[in-house]
């Protein structure tokens, strides 16, 4: 069997309604607390990932900052064009593509994409009450964790347990 690996889907923090394109929209204030919550929250929980796979979007890029800085991690991550616009397809494919060294990784982009991956891969065996919150809502800086036993390259729809929700949402002015 393989080794257990954790995956963490993300969607980013709170943006700004208008900016000069969609791609363009930064983190609000509440965004970027909201988002460095999540990562206190992830390091409280153990969580440490060895790759770090974010959309190129100027949101997304703000969100890992503030998720990295949270959590007091230093890995890189990897910006990724295709995950602006990709779909729950193109999203697995892209962590299959994970290097079968690392065990853990994390995905920051947006909705509806981000809820879509989080409910395919879940395979309905983790406990009820965390599996209730992830099928209500997936708000800005919502965060699902599941535990994967397999190569990256074998994960597939229905094929990790999910194990952990939050939803950061730290302390702003607004």
């Amino acid at each position: 069997m393989s080794e257990s690996k954790t995956i963490v889907v993300m969607r980013h923090g709170k943006a700004e309604q208008i900016g000069a394109t969609d791609f363009e929209r930064r983190l609000t204030e509440r965004g970027r607390a909201d988002a460095a919550a999540a990562g206190r929250w992830m390091a409280a929980q153990g969580i440490a990932p060895q790759a770090a796979l974010v959309s190129a979007a100027v949101r997304t890029q703000e969100t890992w900052l503030a998720v990295a800085a949270g959590a007091e991690w230093d890995l890189v991550a990897e910006i990724d064009e295709g995950l602006y616009a990709a779909g729950t397809d193109s999203v697995l494919d892209r962590l299959r593509e994970v290097p079968a060294a690392h065990t853990s990784a994390i995905l920051i982009g947006h909705n509806p994409t981000m809820a879509s991956v989080a409910a395919v891969l879940d395979d309905g065996e983790g406990d009820p009450e965390i599996g209730t919150g992830l099928i209500l809502d997936f708000p800005t800086s919502a965060l699902a964790v599941f535990s994967f036993s397999g190569a990256w390259a074998d994960l597939s729809e229905v094929s990790a347990r999910l194990v952990g929700y939050f939803v950061g949402r730290g302390e702003s002015a607004e």
